[in-house]
């Protein structure tokens, strides 16, 4: 029973990255109509700006300026994104588009630093672990779970009670009508797909030290992000929350008690979730594209 207490745990630690990371991803997706395909890549772009810096556990301020860095270039890369976007207003080109922005950040990421796997040590202060249910348990992984819970109260203070957080929201439900009130969409969504690919980056150097850095991860990554915003519903900030806990759970408990089928479950999560309830969990409550 511990051992599975423990994989609850993991899932929780992989629910608050994959909420860091499909945020963003949930948001533009509803506001702007723009599937993202270059997600994954700004969340490599993060990791690996943790390997160039040696954030390798030998100093805890390389640790903290790589995410302050990660942050910086996911902002800068969201806002690239953003501007390209607009500019191609069909699906299928912006698909094609951030889909190319992707290959190249990722072939350019293998050129500089080798198609090897490079792995990301904790921070040294929070290296050790501790006894969790009977079991050793990696305290970074514990700060990670923290974190998740910090996020998410930062976000819903933000999104739910704040004047910026209604602009966001009534962005979402209805673009056209906050457009003809006075107030400049454009600069709504264009912070919104940056703070969104910043959040991604700065996943990036957090999961370091639990899945590393590698070629091929921001496919995996992005991938997981799509079926957190399926499941949570398009545009909505408790919906990433809960399909990113659920997917956590659903992929550290899998691969505790079906390690063989664990890919499959998350599918089967995925599939249910549209069967019942096709808008999502948590759907936004209305996402009128403009």
């Amino acid at each position: 029973m511990a051992v599975y207490l423990v994989s609850v745990l993991n899932g929780l630690a992989m629910g608050s990255l994959l909420f860091a990371i499909a945020l963003g991803l949930s948001l533009v997706f509803g506001m702007m109509d723009v599937l993202n395909l270059a997600h994954g890549a700004v969340y490599l772009v993060g990791a690996y700006i943790a390997v160039a810096l040696g954030a390798d556990g030998a100093s805890p301020a390389a640790f903290v300026l790589a995410v302050l860095l990660a942050a910086g270039a996911g902002a800068l890369l969201g806002g690239l994104l953003a501007g390209l976007t607009r500019a191609t207003p069909r699906h299928l080109d912006q698909a094609l588009l951030t889909l190319g922005v992707s290959l190249v950040v990722a072939e350019t990421l293998s050129a500089l630093f080798g198609n090897d796997v490079h792995s990301i040590a904790a921070p040294a202060p929070v290296a050790g672990s501790v006894t969790v249910f009977g079991e050793t348990y990696p305290v970074y992984r514990l700060l990670v779970i923290g974190f998740g819970l910090v996020l998410a109260a930062g976000v819903y203070a933000l999104v739910e009670r704040s004047r910026l957080g209604s602009l966001i929201r009534a962005t979402v439900a209805d673009r056209g009508m906050v457009a003809a009130l006075g107030v400049n969409t454009g600069r709504v969504l264009l912070g919104v797909f940056a703070a969104g690919a910043g959040l991604a980056a700065v996943g990036g150097v957090l999961a370091g030290p639990i899945l590393g850095a590698q070629p091929g991860l921001d496919e995996k990554v992005l991938l997981l992000a799509l079926v957190v915003v399926v499941i949570g519903g398009l545009g909505s900030v408790r919906g990433a929350l809960l399909g990113a806990v659920l997917i956590g759970q659903v992929q550290a408990l899998g691969t505790a008690l079906l390690p063989e089928y664990a890919s499959f479950l998350i599918f089967g999560a995925m599939g249910l979730v549209l069967l019942l309830r096709p808008a999502g969990l948590l759907p936004a409550r209305a996402a009128v594209p403009a």
